[in-house]
């Protein structure tokens, strides 16, 4: 595959779902982050397993682990979902990322080997693995054009995150980046 095909299919896509991202913008609250979810009340929605973005979702840019609240709902969601029906569906599944995982929360999986989002690959491999319908899995990613349109082109269901985890002090320039981009996302789906 060429290199940054899954941009362009970002744009393509998002062109052919730009009304459903739309809508999901505009039924996102402004102060949704990954500590407004209850992983309880997800369930009653019909939710039975989750695939989740690191970057923005659990930590900043860079971070090689979850941040402290992240860890924390990590562990409700294990015990409401299971952790073998969680995923990290990350663009940026780095090595240092996989072995933090491995010896706190070693159910839970990364999802590699596939094509990037929004290509719907990992959320179908998702799907197998935790024996699920494509809608009870729940995307939760902080970029439109990526995790949530790779949850309406395959099925599942987006939850878009408006309040990223952001360090600046880390990364800046790659804050800033990201920062634009989701702007631009929203920008052009308005």
């Amino acid at each position: 595959m060429p290199p940054f095909a899954h941009v362009l299919a970002g744009f393509t896509l998002g062109f052919a779902f730009r009304r459903k991202l739309a809508q999901v913008l505009r039924e996102t609250p402004s102060n949704s982050s990954i500590a407004s979810l209850d992983p309880t009340r997800l369930t009653v929605g019909g939710i039975a397993a989750l695939a989740l973005d690191f970057d923005g979702v659990l930590a900043p840019h860079g971070f090689p682990v979850p941040l402290p609240e992240a860890q924390e709902w990590l562990a409700r969601c294990s015990k409401v979902f299971g952790a073998d029906r969680i995923f990290i569906l990350s663009n940026k599944p780095t090595e240092a990322r996989m072995a933090w995982f491995r010896n706190n929360f070693p159910e839970i999986r990364f999802i590699s080997g596939v094509r990037k989002k929004p290509y719907p690959d990992g959320l179908e491999k998702a799907g197998e693995l935790a024996r699920v319908p494509m809608s009870a899995i729940l995307m939760v990613d902080d970029r439109l054009l990526t995790g949530c349109l790779a949850a309406l082109v395959a099925g599942a269901r987006p939850l878009y995150i408006r309040r990223p985890c952001i360090s600046f002090s880390h990364r800046p320039m790659a804050e800033l980046f990201f920062m634009m981009l989701r702007a631009g996302e929203r920008f052009l789906l308005k």
